[in-house]
């Protein structure tokens, strides 16, 4: 098994840590192993590939760092044609949240949510995605 070295925040650190004894993991080289498994498996739900989907992601990040509210603005408009729709309001004292409401194909979104997650300084991201093409309310417990 290869070795690898990562550079992460201290507290993130912290956080795996804890989470590892908490959780019993053997250490944080288990639990980033399992993080990195579920991260690439995330978009690889076949039963979505070539549908017309849905997405909505939600970005937090703390509002004196300028360069990610300028970021969020520059993927709006790099991916113009998947961004149905984008809101963006203060939560709390220090922070910003950025909704983004997508329309398109698995690949388009989970490029969008990967260049996302790249963003330096963004302190959390989350989403969903569900298909709207051939959508009937009974079949799918609506």
């Amino acid at each position: 098994m290869a070795v690898v070295s990562v550079s992460m925040p201290d507290g993130l650190l912290e956080r795996i840590d804890q989470f590892a004894e908490d959780h019993g993991y053997t250490g944080r080289s288990e639990v980033v192993r399992e993080a990195g498994r579920n991260l690439l498996g995330e978009f690889e739900d076949t039963r979505l590939e070539d549908r017309e989907l849905m997405g909505v992601v939600t970005v937090l990040f703390d509002y004196e760092t300028t360069s990610v509210e300028e970021r969020m603005m520059r993927l709006r408009h790099e991916h113009e044609a998947l961004v149905a729709s984008n809101f963006h309001t203060h939560v709390g004292d220090h922070h910003c949240m950025e909704l983004f409401v997508l329309e398109g194909e698995l690949e388009d979104i989970s490029t969008f949510v990967g260049k996302i997650r790249a963003t330096q300084d963004v302190l959390t991201v989350d989403y969903s995605v569900i298909p709207v093409d051939d959508f009937d309310p009974v079949a799918d417990g609506a």
